[in-house]
């Protein structure tokens, strides 16, 4: 169920937060929305969608996470559907009023021929916040993935807040990819030096998950000095990059994106098949 709690309990401080998207095939050639559910900083609104695909957005209705808060997205996408989920606007990770860490939880699951879009808009990790962010996602074979993370240390001319990210992935049952990322104060030395972060203040990642890349897999390559695509052990790929800003950054993941798509289709050229799926 989904749900809001501003006073959890005895010992426990900030905003605990649930909300659950659902998706399931329609019966006549479009996708349903069984379970839409959230509230406070999680509320989620159906957008227009194009053909068979459903959308959502993800409004922030309250400010957070704050320190102490607890958030936890869920989607799940059964065969036959297809779904896209963004937000509307960039997430603020900030301070809250005690010490405790905050806590930005998803969970993905995508069932074989189902084919999940996950674009929200960048997440800033003000100064003097603390935030965990974790990512689990579940493909089964013969579901599609594309996964965008967007992060920023700071506001324009601030220092950074203290963020950590982990992103797994199992495809069929096999787990792929098990990564982390710490920045900012109190994340291990070097976390801003050449072989993290390079000076840069944003870095992203892109995962996609396609049945087309068992045969076909993108090969692995540049682009620029500051991004890079790479096959996993199974049918997916990583793209990550650092650049000096989010725009930068959102330009050098859609290029990379766009051509790692367009592998998958056996083109060159992502945008002659429409991207995604083939």
């Amino acid at each position: 169920m989904a749900g809001l709690t501003t006073d959890p309990g005895p010992g426990a401080a900030g905003v605990r937060a649930h909300a659950r998207i659902a998706a399931r095939p329609d019966g006549r050639g479009g996708t349903a929305l069984p379970v839409l559910a959230g509230d406070g900083p999680l509320a989620l609104r159906r957008t227009r969608g194009t053909g068979d695909e459903a959308r959502v957005t993800v409004v922030g209705a309250m400010s957070g996470p704050l320190g102490g808060d607890r958030f936890l997205l869920e989607a799940e996408v059964a065969k036959g559907a297809r779904l896209r989920v963004g937000s509307a606007a960039a997430t603020l990770a900030l301070p809250g009023q005690g010490e405790d860490r905050a806590r930005y939880e998803t969970r993905l699951r995508v069932g074989a021929g189902g084919s999940l879009r996950w674009e929200p808009e960048p997440l800033i990790a003000v100064r003097g916040s603390d935030l965990r962010v974790l990512t689990r996602a579940e493909v089964a074979t013969g579901g599609r993935l594309v996964f965008r993370e967007e992060l920023v240390l700071g506001r324009h001319g601030e220092p950074p807040g203290t963020l950590a990210s982990r992103l797994t992935l199992r495809v069929g049952g096999r787990l792929l990819l098990d990564q982390d990322l710490a920045c900012g104060p109190g994340a291990p030395g070097g976390w801003d030096g050449p072989a993290v972060l390079g000076g840069h203040r944003a870095v992203g990642q892109v995962l996609l998950v396609a049945p087309e890349f068992a045969s076909r897999a993108p090969e692995p390559r540049l682009f620029g000095e500051t991004a890079a695509l790479v096959p996993l052990a199974g049918p997916a790929a990583l793209i990550t990059a650092v650049a000096p800003d989010a725009l930068t950054l959102r330009r050098l993941l859609d290029e990379a994106t766009d051509e790692a798509l367009g592998a998958a289709n056996g083109d060159d050229r992502a945008a002659a098949t429409g991207g995604w799926p083939p």
